[in-house]
């Protein structure tokens, strides 16, 4: 081997063993880590919204309004808070070389739960340095460990709830990569038992308290089988604690076949994944029930929740002027979510109820992201009008019976 190789390598030995140095504080930070927050102890909840980049601003507008119409009652009697965190945007992050600068990171802590739009990321080729992704940031330095993603489609049977583990795997250390030489780079992904446990016990103690009861574990633990392997085997150990929830383990590949097959995907019901397979198979999922700016995110973890659009930050609509005319549906998915978290499910379900009636069924206003459809407040306004109707349940049923009566029928 030549010299400079072999410096190369003691090189690259240094920078892994800080590396796991880091991990290793990370699990003993892990086993230390506190209960979860009860919502209904605390005095006023804080819900901190930033808009972000791009359309964020636009559409986290819009479903601040469905939002704040939700929560009225607890705004004014001052259970509720809604506070601007400013500081996300590309702008000011590219300013300071930081993911999150250090006074919005303050702010948001301050924060119970945060509504946050679209953030851009830089790439190879952009005007902006190579800073981390702010949500890969905003999931570590929250310990938001649990992405959680429901779609729904009624009338083909699809009722799903991922739980995409979102603080370790090949993202949690997407900045610390080492270019060994000029000829080889390396990245690392990671798992940890407290991580991995905790992910999947969030998604068998959902699927049992929902009555799902059937999970379905996603690896690649057939190739992948160090990391993958552990997630698959702290699984199984467990799933041991939840005799009634049905479970079952899939590879990646054949699953996202699986969520296209009708003889298979309605059965679906809870999956638990590994962070880099539930970014990729949760945005098909979304274009099953109509897209990506159909689907909301709940980042959860025991202290804070964020909830966002699983979108981009879609500059080139700014770029063209028609950034009031962006879909808001992802964000108002995502306050559906938050209201869930935060104890009112009955207001969430009758906003999801409204999100499926304006969307899928009565379309009386329809988004194009043009000047040819509705603003994002117009729809906004369409969908808390749709809550508010005395018949939206029998309206929603109709529909849902209606619509899978037509699938049958084909």
């Amino acid at each position: 081997m030549k010299i400079a190789d072999e410096q190369a390598v003691k090189a690259a030995q240094e920078r892994y063993g800080e590396l796991v140095r880091q991990q290793l504080k990370r699990v003993e930070d892990l086993k230390n880590e506190g209960d979860w927050v009860d919502y209904s102890r605390l005095d006023r909840l804080v819900i901190g919204v930033c808009g972000g980049d791009g359309i964020g601003p636009y559409i986290c507008a819009s479903a601040q309004k469905v939002l704040e119409f939700l929560l009225a009652d607890k705004i004014e009697s001052g259970k509720a808070e809604i506070r601007a965190i400013d500081g996300l945007t590309i702008e000011r992050r590219a300013e300071v070389l930081k993911a999150i600068p250090d006074d919005t990171l303050a702010e948001l802590k301050k924060c119970h739960v945060i509504l946050k739009g679209p953030t851009t990321t830089p790439k190879k080729g952009d005007k902006w340095p190579n800073i981390e992704s702010a949500n890969v940031a905003m999931r570590k330095q929250l310990d938001l460990f649990a992405n959680v993603r429901p779609v729904s489609v009624p009338e083909l049977g699809i009722d799903w709830t991922f739980f995409r583990e979102n603080t370790e795997g090949s993202y949690a250390m997407g900045s610390d990569g080492i270019d060994v030489t000029a000829d080889l780079a390396m990245d690392f992904c990671v798992a940890t038992a407290q991580g991995t446990e905790r992910i999947v016990r969030a998604g068998f103690d959902f699927a049992k308290k929902s009555g799902r009861n059937y999970v379905s574990l996603v690896t690649k633990a057939n190739i992948i089988k160090t990391t993958d392997g552990k997630f698959l085997t702290v699984a199984e150990k467990v799933a041991k604690e939840y005799p009634e929830v049905k479970w079952d383990d899939w590879f990646i590949d054949i699953m996202t076949a699986k969520l296209i097959d009708p003889a298979r995907r309605s059965d679906f019901r809870v999956f638990v994944l590994p962070n880099l397979y539930g970014d990729i198979i949760t945005d098909e999922a979304a274009q099953i029930q109509g897209g990506v700016g159909t689907a909301g995110s709940a980042n959860i973890g025991k202290k804070y929740a964020m909830f966002e659009a699983i979108h981009g930050s879609a500059p080139r609509m700014v770029d063209e002027g028609r950034a009031q005319h962006a879909d808001p549906c992802s964000m108002i998915k995502a306050v559906a979510l938050m209201l869930s978290h935060i104890g009112e499910p009955e207001k969430a379900r009758r906003l999801d109820m409204a999100l499926d009636v304006c969307v899928q069924f009565e379309r009386k206003l329809v988004m194009t992201g043009r000047d040819t459809g509705s603003t994002g407040d117009e729809f906004a306004q369409y969908v808390m009008d749709t809550v508010k109707r005395d018949d939206l349940e029998k309206v929603w049923q109709e529909h849902v019976d209606r619509a899978k009566a037509a699938v049958a029928g084909r």
